[in-house]
């Protein structure tokens, strides 16, 4: 008798039918799909209609996500699908270290469970899967390109549990559902990556198409500039990682505020938070929010009990941000430039010679409405006419 490896040809027809149907969906629908969730669901759908008894299935992929490990998507027989964001934390790694998710990252291999003989030690989730009356388990790992790992679970209550020909079934399909697992998992770890380090409108014109050098975006807006002062001599005596959690610290005052108003940060340059509101008409609104953004992180900044203690000027300008393209050959940054950019800047670095925490631009008091205090026509650096700046109250 011939043995047969693959297992597709192991399949009996009607089972086969319902392998090439799922084949089909993951391969070709699912790819598109906006919405993980139902690709889980229809996924699960399919293998219940290819005759596999499937009460439980889960996606768990990895992120490229400032404050999060990986995303899990679990489906149920009977309550659909969920999902559930696993926390970048100091114990991040300690549940993946007691899972099967590690042992079949490291083996290459399924892990098959028969749960009524599996101890409750063997894996954390071991006795979850006990309790709701799961009778067989099955992890499977998915290896990508990029070096990114993620897994795919199966369960069944059936008193029997899965049979070999179901998981003959599983094995039939796993190529599909792996390979559409790892173009849904690259495409969003890309906007995420990009999301992260150039912002949200770049991320969407670069991945768009928006690569080449010279081309340049132009954006009307409130532009906030922020700037801890004497940054330089409060980290002289301190150690990198001393340092960087100063930074985080400043950071998590201003930047909240500034999204929480609807503002993007575009830049974090080494001590200055470059961010803008984009305008609404003529501009009211949009020099609204970015003044109530800075009032708030100023105090914020007020209120943070970070040793050392620290001191925040805020400039605000309204005028035009331009997105574009600098660099050389291969090498690129997609950056924001402009005079109305170093105009917020060099107002920013007069709020440490003035002592003064918040600062605005003639042009950004006009369309507040804004009274202020004149600090008369400033020469600043870089810019050929004075500008006339003012100070507001922070508070």
């Amino acid at each position: 008798m011939t043995y047969v490896s693959d297992p597709m040809q192991r399949l009996p027809p009607q089972r086969l039918q319902g392998a090439l149907q799922l084949i089909s969906y993951m391969l070709g629908e699912a790819r598109a799909a906006s919405d993980a969730d139902d690709v889980l669901t229809r996924m699960a759908e399919l293998i219940r209609g290819g005759g596999v008894p499937l009460d439980r299935a889960t996606s768990i992929v990895p992120l490229l996500h400032a404050e999060a490990v990986a995303s899990a998507r679990f489906w149920e027989r009977g309550k659909g699908a969920r999902s559930y964001l696993f926390p970048y934390n100091e114990e991040s790694g300690q549940g993946y270290a007691h899972s099967p998710a590690a042992d079949v990252h490291r083996s290459g291999e399924w892990v098959i469970l028969w749960l009524p003989d599996t101890p409750e030690e063997r894996y954390g989730i071991v006795p979850e899967l006990k309790a709701d009356g799961y009778t067989h388990y099955i992890m499977a790992p998915v290896f990508m390109r990029s070096g990114m790992a993620s897994t795919f679970s199966f369960a069944t209550q059936a008193p029997e549990g899965f049979s070999e020909e179901d998981i003959t079934f599983l094995r039939a399909v796993f190529p599909a559902l792996s390979a559409c697992q790892e173009i849904l998992t690259t495409a969003r770890a890309m906007q995420e990556a990009l999301r992260i380090y150039v912002g949200e409108e770049p991320q969407r014109r670069i991945i768009s198409g928006d690569v080449h050098r010279g081309e340049v975006m132009h954006i009307r807006s409130a532009i906030l500039f922020a700037d801890m002062r004497r940054f330089t001599e409060l980290t002289a005596g301190m150690s990198a990682e001393e340092a960087t959690s100063l930074l985080n610290a400043y950071y998590d005052c201003i930047v909240p505020p500034i999204e929480d108003t609807g503002g993007e940060v575009l830049k974090f340059i080494g001590d200055g938070i470059l961010a803008i509101f984009r305008a609404e008409e003529d501009g009211v609104q949009t020099c609204a929010r970015a003044l109530a953004a800075s009032r708030e992180g100023l105090a914020q900044v007020d209120a943070c009990s970070s040793a050392p203690a620290f001191e925040v000027g805020i400039a605000l300008h309204f005028g035009e941000v331009a997105f574009g393209n600098v660099g050389s050959g291969m090498r690129l940054d997609y950056t924001v430039i402009g005079r109305d950019v170093n105009l917020a800047a060099r107002v920013a670095g007069l709020c440490g010679t003035t002592g003064e925490p918040l600062l605005v631009s003639s042009e950004f008091r006009s369309r507040a409405g804004l009274e202020g205090r004149s600090l008369g026509r400033q020469s600043l650096k870089g810019l050929q006419a004075p500008e006339e700046v003012f100070a507001v109250p922070a508070g």
